[in-house]
């Protein structure tokens, strides 16, 4: 659609409050016609001008599943004409367009998953046993706790302070930063030692928690940044954009899966080349010393290699970000928007927020299946490799659960809300049961579908609130401050995970397994309450429901934003949806049209006459000549009550 203006960012222009025309009722059905492609892509309206979400339950699943195989078939004839040209070209979409921007989220998946290996490791018979297994003879029991606790409330920090810098300051630079931090973090670690073995761990716990602040800022700036991307900063709203963008961001974010699989393997691998090719204990301090630090050492290799990427190859991350704040006359950070966020969204909050705080709860909890039966199938047992093995196994599970939610997350009939929910609720049932059948799935006749039910928890757990949270947590949010509400909804989940470490270490497995499911219950019902379903809605509508909000005209705006689809139920019994009016947003959008035409054709009269000192860019190339045309005869029709004093300076 290289003819379609688009109008996110912008200023809305509203309706001609005049009263003089009609501009439908002008339109020659040639012209509606051209205006129906423009403003009602075929993705979301049938051919009878009908968006997607108005449609009955029936029309509804024959609208999606024909646009969905024709998407099938358009993307895999995409494919398969990329592999006749060059066999590798898809591999090489795939790692630009899906692993080069989550390399951050695989890298940090990597380590993270490695900080919770390799303390067994340190626990092992023959290891550091004295000063990493309780009692802790020779190291303070305080500062071995501290390992998780400090990560996390590294990452906390990361979190909420790199979120609010990516709104102040920028994507890129906020991207830059973590990278960095995440590298430095990681010499720390590989380097971490002491005169005693206590200062050393005290050394290893301040390093983690300095490479968490990297790691947390990499939670909103990968979103935002992907999301972004995907949307695009300039003026065009593309199918590619509506149809994909979740995918787009998923994909990103379940780098973290193959991260935690790579460090697995690379763990198992060291271990065998310094253990003499065996993993069963005792395990020498040589051999432990030199698999955890060769283990940090390789990421921190291909760090190094994402600040030099983020530097010099991702100089537009911020573009979209960038063209917000210039539309809006801003240029550090956002507090208006901050504010009006809170005020019109603030219930958003309570769903990303508590959404992602009870998922990692459940996160955590998943570890409880693990150590019950191994312990139950090997009683016996006190090497790390059973341990090891159960967890390549587990995030093999995972991994399916990652792309699936990849691929369905955008489909109109699934979608984001419905696998949040669904997710929630069977994690809950896959913790609840062996709550109240403790005894009995520890047994060795039943253990087998305890472990089942532990594969499943971790599948239903990605294709579900993991992926989810993710993606909601910047998406329900505006362009402005979208980098911190992710980052505090972010947080609100490592608070999560704080609490789990902390509870966990107070009460017995029998009691965690009571208390764990109920967080699944909770996380469903925010989910239900508070959480809209942005799923098919073009983000580029929201961001121009976003400027009637901030121009103090919120009931103004009768777009699909507001489309009781993808609202919450809070914002409905709100009433939020009353504002919707198709017919009256499709006069309203063709007014905002020719508003941006005339301002268009200023510029251009400006521009010959040398008058013209605005060093913003414009891209006056997407006028049809039949849009033209059709703005020429009904040109002088009155001026947006919306329109900027600029605007409206050399319109007149």
């Amino acid at each position: 659609m290289a003819e379609y203006r688009d109008y996110g960012p912008a200023a809305p222009h509203g309706t001609d409050m005049t009263g003089t025309h009609d501009p439908v009722h002008e339109m020659t059905p040639n012209e509606r016609q051209i205006f129906d492609f423009l403003l009602k892509p075929d993705d979301s309206y049938n051919e009878h001008g009908i968006y997607w979400g108005d449609m009955s339950a029936l029309e509804q699943i024959k609208f999606v599943s024909k646009g969905d195989a024709q998407e099938t078939k358009r993307e895999a004839s995409n494919v398969w004409s990329m592999f006749k040209k060059d066999p590798l070209s898809p591999v090489s979409y795939y790692f630009k367009n899906m692993v080069l921007p989550g390399a951050g989220l695989g890298l940090e998946g990597y380590v993270l998953f490695s900080i919770g290996n390799i303390k067994p490791l340190f626990e092992a018979k023959g290891s550091f046993t004295a000063c990493w297994k309780k009692p802790h003879t020779i190291c303070n029991a305080t500062w071995i706790a501290a390992v998780e606790y400090m990560e996390i409330s590294g990452i906390i920090v990361g979190q909420i302070l790199v979120g609010i810098l990516g709104d102040w300051l920028g994507r890129r630079w906020g991207l830059i930063q973590d990278a960095s931090i995440m590298f430095i973090g990681l010499i720390m670690l590989t380097a971490a030692w002491g005169v005693t073995e206590n200062g050393w761990v005290i050394c290893y716990v301040w390093s983690l928690f300095f490479y968490g602040i990297g790691v947390g800022g990499e939670y909103p700036m990968t979103a935002t940044s992907g999301m972004e991307n995907a949307v695009g900063s300039g003026k065009v709203s593309t199918k590619e954009d509506r149809l994909h963008r979740g995918r787009k961001v998923t994909s990103a974010f379940l780098m973290q899966g193959w991260g935690q699989f790579f460090n697995q393997v690379i763990l198992i691998l060291l271990l065998l080349i310094f253990h003499h090719g065996s993993g069963n204990p005792p395990y020498s301090k040589v051999a432990v010393q030199w698999t955890y630090r060769i283990s940090f050492a390789i990421p921190a290799v291909g760090t190094l290699w994402l600040v030099y990427y983020r530097t010099f190859k991702m100089k537009a991350a911020g573009k979209q970000l960038a063209a917000a704040k210039k539309k809006s006359k801003v240029t550090g950070y956002d507090t208006d928007s901050l504010k009006l966020t809170f005020t019109y969204f603030g219930p958003r909050m309570i769903a990303t927020a508590g959404a992602w705080f009870a998922n990692d709860v459940f996160f955590y909890g998943n570890k409880l299946f693990q150590s019950e039966f191994i312990s139950v199938i090997l009683p016996d047992n006190d090497s790390i490799m059973p341990g090891w093995l159960y967890n390549l196994i587990n995030v093999g599970v995972s991994l399916v659960g990652y792309y699936l939610a990849s691929f369905f997350i955008d489909n109109k009939l699934y979608g984001r809300k419905r696998m949040q929910m669904i997710g929630f609720f069977m994690d809950f049932i896959l913790f609840v049961v062996p709550a109240f059948n403790f005894e009995r799935y520890k047994s060795i006749e039943h253990v087998k579908e305890f472990q089942t039910m532990y594969f499943l928890s971790s599948f239903f757990n990605q294709f579900g609130p993991n992926a989810v949270t993710f993606l909601v947590a910047a998406e329900v949010y505006p362009t402005p401050i979208r980098a911190t509400a992710h980052g505090v909804s972010a947080a609100a989940g490592k608070l999560g995970a704080l609490l789990a470490s902390v509870l966990y270490n107070y009460i017995n497995t029998q009691m965690k397994f009571y208390v764990v499911p109920w967080f699944g219950l909770m996380g469903m019902l925010v989910t239900v309450l508070f959480l809209p379903d942005t799923t098919g809605l073009d983000l580029k509508e929201q961001e121009r429901r976003w400027q009637f909000i901030r121009a103090g005209k919120e009931s103004d705006y009768h777009g699909v934003a507001v489309h009781p689809k993808h609202l919450s139920w809070w914002e409905r019994w709100r009433g939020v949806g009353r504002y919707y009016d198709a017919d009256a947003d499709y006069r309203q959008k063709i007014e905002e049209m020719r508003a941006d035409w005339e301002a268009s054709q200023a510029r251009k009269a400006d521009e010959k006459e040398g008058q013209w000192d605005d060093d913003e860019e414009h891209d006056d190339s997407v006028w049809s000549s039949d849009v033209s045309t059709f703005f020429e005869k009904t040109k002088g029709t009155g001026t947006s009550p919306l329109l900027k004093p600029k605007e409206k300076d050399y319109m007149e």
